[in-house]
C-alpha cells in the first residue's frame, strides 16, 4: 500500500476502508430482516430528520399560541413537553407523528408490529433528550430506537 492509499482510506473513514479489504456490511436494515427499498425499509436519514423539523416546528407553535400566549422563553420550555406528549400519543396509537405521516414514515417494533406503551414512553424520553438520537448504528437507527427496540421504516 502506497501513502495515497493509506491517506485515502483514512480520509474515507474506516468503513470505506474495510469494504476496499472486501468487507461486506449488506444493506441498512438487512440484519433486521428489512427490505432494501420501498415500503418496510429503514427510514433514510434526510426524510427522519425532515419529520422531526415538521414536528417540533408544530410543537413550538402550539406552544407559543396556545399555551405561552405569545412569550417566546416560556413557549421554548412547552414545546419540549408538547413534544413529547405530541410523540408518546401519536407514536403510542398509530405509529406515526405527524411530521413522520407527512413524509411517508412509521416507527416499529423491531419483530414487527406497534411499540407498547412503555417502549413508547422510552424511545420518547430518549428523543428529547436529543444526545441519543445523533448515536446511530450502522443500520442507522439512534440510540433511543435502539434502546426502545424499535425501527422506523418508509409506508
Amino acid at each position: 500500500m502506497d501513502n495515497r492509499q493509506a491517506i485515502g482510506s483514512w480520509l474515507s473513514g474506516p468503513r470505506a476502508a474495510a469494504e476496499e479489504m472486501g468487507v461486506d456490511f449488506g444493506y441498512r436494515g438487512e440484519r433486521l430482516g428489512l427490505p432494501k427499498d420501498g415500503p418496510g425499509s429503514v427510514a433514510p436519514l434526510g426524510r427522519r430528520f425532515g419529520a422531526i423539523f415538521i414536528d417540533w416546528g408544530l410543537c413550538a407553535l402550539i406552544a407559543y399560541q396556545l399555551i405561552a400566549r405569545g412569550n417566546m422563553q416560556a413557549a421554548n420550555n412547552w414545546a419540549l413537553l408538547v413534544f413529547f406528549v405530541l410523540g408518546v400519543l401519536t407514536v403510542g396509537t398509530v405509529g406515526f407523528t405527524p411530521g413522520k405521516r407527512l413524509l411517508g414514515l412509521r416507527v416499529v417494533a423491531e419483530e414487527g408490529g406497534r411499540l407498547g406503551i412503555v417502549r413508547v414512553t422510552v424511545r420518547t424520553v430518549l428523543l428529547c433528550l436529543a444526545i441519543p438520537a445523533l448515536i446511530w448504528d450502522r443500520d442507522g437507527r439512534g440510540l433511543h430506537d435502539r434502546l426502545a427496540r424499535a425501527v422506523q421504516v418508509r409506508i
